[in-house]
């Protein structure tokens, strides 16, 4: 298996474009389905997980032609040859649950099965059969994790128990083509949803409220086909942040959307991180002075991972590895997935000085000098905060279990080594 080797102390300097969004990427290739026209995707980020969605895409009836360097992929389904989610496929790639909706709405029933991917929680799927259910559905279960909807779907008020991003997709996906009027209430609002929102307009849908917990949809007949971009990616910018802040290197990150990144930092400012906006881009100067500028609020209050607008969970782990380069201490309350935070343990044989309160919380004490180690890669988000403590790390260290990293972060040693970082893919 693919590991990375780094040698840290070596700081990122340069310049770089954010890849497209992967958590939004994901699902408009799904929303592709409500449509027998073409749709083009641009700005699609070079990842793993495209390639999967792609391919189950394909064996479902999809005709997919795919420009990996040209960022662009153009999907057509004219009829779908199945409504049975491929599951070998379906197994490896989370987001393969958000297939349900749009193959519900154009077909009146799916078979799917509960997905895999990062082990960092269970695969919950109530708020999906809960959400599309309420819509009309009937959920029927064959064996194990294999499950069917079907139904004929209609507008409905449909409450949402918990605000679950590919829960609200789903439900939007299966309501724009429903009969009638459809209130969400209690929806995600992260940019990734927004965007799904965008791009299905565009396709002919009625979406208001959009960037809102409270979304009004009134179906319609039929969908068209769209040319829609990608978002940059706010995790990807995030992640580049912090390592150039840990690497006390500097680094302007061009054409992002700064309402998306509004959140990530602001926490991040009260870790002392600087960031100055230059019209669409982003500075990450040099000379930061990293240290907890309100050492109660960081003991008691932290840092703690909510649905959007708040701090989201998929930055939590990149900003574990900040913190512990960080001068003083810090709580890390993570709210979302009881999985994520066991990674930061194995820190501690790299010299940090974490404390595992338990599965949601860990305090993390700096700031602290990173020792070179091997690691096993858990999943995709700790598996680059990895990669983060390589990079400031004194030494070599061994990163494993890197295909978790390639579905999120395409050719990033390539873009590492073109800021100054010495980093090598071995098998």
């Amino acid at each position: 298996m693919p590991k990375f080797i780094i040698e840290g102390g070596r700081p990122l300097t340069g310049e770089i474009e954010p890849v497209g969004n992967k958590n939004a990427v994901l699902k408009m290739i799904a929303a592709t389905l409500l449509t027998s026209e073409p749709v083009t995707l641009t700005n699609v980020p070079a990842i793993s997980d495209v390639r999967v969605m792609l391919r189950i895409l394909e064996q479902m009836g999809t005709e997919v032609q795919y420009e990996q360097r040209g960022q662009t992929v153009t999907l057509t389904t004219k009829t779908l040859k199945t409504t049975v989610v491929p599951y070998e496929d379906a197994k490896k790639l989370r987001a393969s649950n958000v297939l349900l909706g749009p193959i519900l709405a154009r077909a009146g029933k799916v078979t799917g099965v509960i997905p895999g991917g990062d082990k960092i929680g269970p695969r919950e799927m109530n708020a999906h059969f809960d959400g599309l259910t309420q819509l009309g559905a009937v959920l029927g279960q064959t064996h194990g994790d294999v499950f069917t909807l079907k139904g004929t779907l209609r507008g409905a008020t449909v409450f949402l128990y918990e605000p679950s991003v590919t829960a609200t997709e789903n439900v939007i996906m299966a309501a724009v083509l429903a009969k009638g009027k459809t209130t969400i209430e209690n929806a995600a609002s992260e940019p990734h949803v927004q965007e799904l929102c965008r791009m299905l307009v565009s396709m002919g849908a009625s979406i208001d409220g959009i960037g809102t917990n409270r979304l009004l949809i009134t179906g319609v007949i039929k969908l068209h086909g769209t040319t829609h971009r990608v978002p940059p990616d706010f995790i990807y910018i995030g992640t580049m942040i912090v390592l150039t802040a840990i690497t006390k290197g500097e680094l302007l990150i061009k054409n992002v959307v700064h309402e998306d990144l509004r959140t990530i930092l602001y926490f991040f400012s009260k870790l002392g991180v600087v960031t100055k906006k230059q019209g669409k881009h982003i500075l990450v100067p040099k000379k930061q002075t990293l240290s907890m500028s309100d050492q109660v609020w960081g003991r008691i209050k932290g840092i703690y991972s909510q649905p959007w607008p708040c701090f989201p969970t998929d930055m939590m782990s990149l900003a574990i590895v900040l913190a512990t380069q960080v001068k003083g201490s810090t709580l890390f309350f993570e709210k979302m997935y009881s999985g994520r935070m066991f990674f930061a343990d194995y820190l501690n044989g790299m010299g940090a000085h974490i404390t595992v309160a338990d599965p949601y919380r860990v305090i993390v004490n700096g700031k602290t000098v990173l020792k070179g180690r091997t690691l096993q890669s858990p999943d995709l988000r700790a598996g680059m905060a990895y990669v983060a403590a390589g990079l400031c790390a004194k030494g070599i260290t061994v990163v494993e279990g890197i295909e978790h990293i390639d579905r999120g972060y395409p050719n990033i040693e390539e873009v590492l080594r073109s800021l100054g970082a010495k980093i090598e893919r071995a098998e």
